[in-house]
């Protein structure tokens, strides 16, 4: 397991002490108007204190109107500075890196939390979405950038970007959501066009040691592989972030479209020249085993989902344990509560097929666990 628990570098910032990172989770604890509670504290702190390399909030919405769930973090207002300052400070006390991931939910954004029509690159009947003018693309595409901003003043390591599960850049780079004729639609350059100019912006505006990291599904919600491989390919070879995290469900899967079959999902981008950026990977990593396998295959870090609820110091018994074995599902309320999870957070897991005992659930929890 030496692989597990080595150093890791990035071009900027400063370095993991070991290759476990913990996913974004949504999980619905925070206050309604997006201030951090005292149970996303404790959920975060508690990771941070068990010995992950990288700590990573669930996803923090940049604007009020790109809210995707109740209880979600938010990051849209100088209001939420002072939680996520004492946030930051504390992840970081305990030696981990303290990074926010950056959200808009476009079109997945309940009309009943938002309170108006759900916003998307063009017109969608099926989420009763609108399609954004030009000026509301851009003033999303500025409340990208001045998150990142807040996120550095109240003294986060750095920022990641989610572009992936079919939320907001997700939708602009689908050309089968995306119908747009402006400059962010059309050609993949011009669908990938509001990320990048996300990216280039936090880089103007914060400081140089600052990271960005960016969050791609390289298939499903009208993702086509061959051009995430060239979104990929492109943040590498121009060194535009520090790392690029792959969610894909499953690490060790086959790629859904036929004519891509001849190798493993993840091996498209392993490949990749990859310069100075990191790649990671989270999807079904449960096992130590599994772990170091994904790193045999050429990761540099795995990021954990829900090996990290059912385990709040999961790195920290691997490196002390060669044997350990995390617990099966399903498990009790009273085991993720002692795992740091508040009661909301428990409910939530209650949605999940097979997590909790005595629930059955209606979402299979192999979909999707990251927010």
């Amino acid at each position: 397991m030496n692989s597990l628990f080595s150093p890791l570098t990035f071009n900027r910032g400063p370095a993991m002490k070991n290759r476990f990172m913990l996913a974004p989770l949504t999980n619905q604890q925070s206050h309604e108007d997006g201030v951090c509670s005292e149970d996303e504290h404790n959920w975060l702190v508690k990771r941070a204190e068990g010995g992950f390399g990288l700590t990573m909030t669930c996803a923090a919405h940049v604007q009020a109107e790109g809210k995707g769930f109740s209880g979600q973090l938010g990051i849209f207002s100088d209001a939420h500075l002072p939680g996520l300052t004492r946030l930051a400070k504390t992840i970081k006390s305990n030696d981990s890196l303290a990074i926010v991931q950056l959200y808009h939910g476009g079109m997945r954004c309940p009309a009943e939390v938002i309170g108006m029509p759900p916003l998307c690159p063009s017109d969608n009947e099926k989420w009763g979405a609108r399609a954004m003018t030009t000026a509301e693309v851009e003033a999303m595409i500025e409340a990208f950038i001045c998150a990142g901003v807040r996120a550095e003043r109240a003294g986060f390591d750095g920022v990641e970007l989610h572009g992936a599960h079919g939320y907001i850049l997700a939708q602009f780079l689908s050309d089968e959501i995306n119908h747009r004729d402006d400059q962010f639609g059309g050609s993949l350059a011009n669908r990938q066009r509001p990320m990048l100019d996300v990216i280039q912006g936090i880089r103007e505006r914060c400081g140089k040691d600052f990271m960005i990291g960016v969050r791609l599904s390289p298939e499903r919600f009208g993702m086509k592989l061959q051009e995430v491989v060239q979104l990929a390919d492109h943040l590498m070879q121009n060194e535009l972030i520090e790392f690029l995290d792959m969610s894909m469900w499953d690490v060790f899967k086959i790629p859904e479209d036929g004519a891509s079959r001849g190798k493993t999902l993840l091996a498209y981008f392993t490949e990749l020249d990859r310069k100075g950026v990191r790649l990671g990977v989270a999807g079904k990593l449960r096992t130590p085993d599994e772990m170091k396998r994904a790193m045999d295959e050429g990761v540099d870090w795995v990021m954990l989902g829900r090996a990290a609820i059912l385990h709040h110091d999961f790195p920290n018994r691997v490196n002390t344990d060669n044997n350990f074995t995390p617990i099966d599902l399903p498990v009790t309320a009273e085991h993720l509560m002692n795992e740091g999870l508040s009661p909301a957070f428990v409910d939530y897991m209650k949605n999940w097929k097979g997590f909790v005992q005595g629930n059955d659930g209606f979402v299979d929890n192999d979909v999707i666990l990251n927010s």
